[in-house]
């Protein structure tokens, strides 16, 4: 390897893992699980998925994306049951990638996905605006917006104080481009929150520590037996799809920042399952390709795989030598940290463009946000793909109606297009406004597909013309 090469993926490899250190501890926190947990993550998406073969630049870890889910499944099952969750997940992750299904998640609507991110965003700002000022925060994401409105008589003004600087410093501090090329922006906001609470001993909540031997759980088998239950595997397909939906995602967004080799989605999808089962049986965060700190390894001039390999040796160098370091921690700066990165999933712009051409899209994506929103995570992903299915079904489904009036020969009327169910009325409208007295001659040849409910149907209506005294024929060719 040439000195530059290495050079650049050493540099990479430390701006990776400040950025990375803080979102690992608000991950972390947002789940509801132990901060250690989330630098477990890290590391594992370092130390193991980064060896692997697949993306070679774009980088692993806990991602904003689970925390609902990840929230959801610990309130439910308990902490001791999240390994299973996720080891089982990392193992249908290797599945999918055995059968070569990677490629496949490309195929998943847009509108859906971002529906997704819009509606994690939401339910993610709306849980840490109460950590940034230490309230605990009610469970379920309607509850969560209902209770804003009584939340500011309840609010810690210094911890808000805390919280809103945070915030401040992650929207200022990237205007100053040579500054943030040097450090990245969640590390001078967390650690400038953190130095001043220490410097003005300042009464506010901090970030508890125990230590990774303390928090580190190997799977029992009581905890292994709960994956009969229909909830904990409708749990662990949730985990497995999401996971993977947005680390090919991420994939793709990353190769289209660098000319180096590209994304092979099936590997990919296998190295991120290795990772999620390795995390699952620490009883750790599951972890997906995260598009921040992929994006900060790539500008930072990394090469090859070596900087997010890297990556995770400095946050298991940290984690091993400095864990007290994170008991300075403001609860309200990981809290500020996240309320930034949830605001950055609800895709603004990305709507306007849709709302300009694509209005079926927008509904979409905010029917699947606000299913999220009003349940959970899976439920809301079904809702959004089995409304993008019917849309998509209900714009293909184009019938065209023709008649032609041949004098005492009767009426040819040709029928074309896709006749399917969602445009029955509107044929037998079409049908029922003939002449009656005539003879009609229905040619179905050009259709380019007629399911069973419309073929059905036209045959009842041909019966019932013949009971009037009409004359009908049907003919399948032209």
């Amino acid at each position: 390897m040439r000195r530059g090469v290495r050079k650049a993926d050493l540099f990479a490899s430390l701006v990776v893992f400040l950025v990375a250190l803080p979102l690992c501890v608000g991950v972390a926190m947002a789940s509801g699980v132990p901060a250690e947990l989330g630098l477990v993550t890290g590391i594992v998406g370092g130390l193991v998925t980064g060896v692997l073969p697949g993306s070679s630049l774009q980088v692993s870890g806990p991602a904003a994306g689970l925390t609902v889910l990840v929230y959801e499944a610990v309130q439910a099952y308990g902490l001791e049951a999240l390994g299973v969750l996720v080891c089982a997940a990392g193992l249908v992750q290797l599945g999918l990638g055995a059968l070569r299904l990677g490629r496949w998640f490309r195929a998943v609507s847009v509108a859906v996905v971002q529906g997704m991110l819009a509606g994690i965003g939401l339910v993610l700002v709306a849980g840490q605006v109460y950590a940034l000022g230490d309230v605990a925060a009610p469970a379920g994401g309607l509850a969560k917006l209902a209770g804003l409105v009584s939340l500011p008589g309840r609010m810690d003004p210094v911890a808000l104080s805390v919280g809103g600087a945070t915030i401040a410093v992650l929207l200022l501090w990237p205007r100053w481009r040579r500054g943030a090329r040097l450090v990245p922006a969640p590390l001078v906001a967390v650690a400038s929150a953190a130095a001043l609470t220490a410097v003005f001993d300042l009464d506010v909540r901090r970030v508890e520590v125990r230590g990774l031997l303390d928090v580190v759980r190997l799977p029992e088998a009581a905890d292994v037996g709960r994956l009969t239950e229909v909830g904990v595997i409708g749990t662990v397909v949730a985990f497995a799809l999401i996971a993977s939906a947005e680390s090919l995602f991420s994939a793709a967004a990353v190769d289209r920042l660098h000319t180096g080799p590209r994304t092979d989605y099936d590997r990919e999808l296998m190295a991120q399952g290795a990772g999620n089962t390795l995390c699952g049986v620490l009883g750790a965060l599951p972890m997906t390709a995260v598009i921040v700190r992929s994006a900060a390894n790539v500008h930072a001039g990394a090469r090859t795989k070596a900087s997010r390999v890297l990556h995770g040796v400095w946050l298991l160098l940290f984690t091993a030598v400095l864990p007290g370091v994170l008991g300075v921690i403001p609860v309200a700066a990981p809290a500020g940290l996240l309320v930034h990165a949830g605001c950055k999933l609800v895709p603004v712009r990305e709507v306007r463009a849709l709302w300009r051409g694509h209005r079926g899209e927008v509904v979409v994506l905010g029917v699947t946000a606000v299913a999220i929103v009003a349940g959970n995570l899976f439920e809301g992903v079904l809702v959004g793909l089995a409304l993008a299915v019917a849309k998509t079904a209900w714009e293909i489904s184009h019938v065209h109606v023709e008649t032609e009036d041949r004098g005492e020969a009767g009426i040819v009327v040709r029928v074309l297009g896709h006749a399917t169910f969602l445009r029955l009325p509107k044929l037998l409208d079409a049908l029922d406004a003939l002449p009656r007295d005539r003879e009609i001659r229905l040619e179905l040849g050009g259709l380019r597909h007629l399911d069973h409910a419309c073929a059905a149907a036209l045959e009842g209506w041909a019966a019932a013309r013949q009971g009037r005294q009409g004359v009908a024929t049907i003919s399948r060719t032209s």
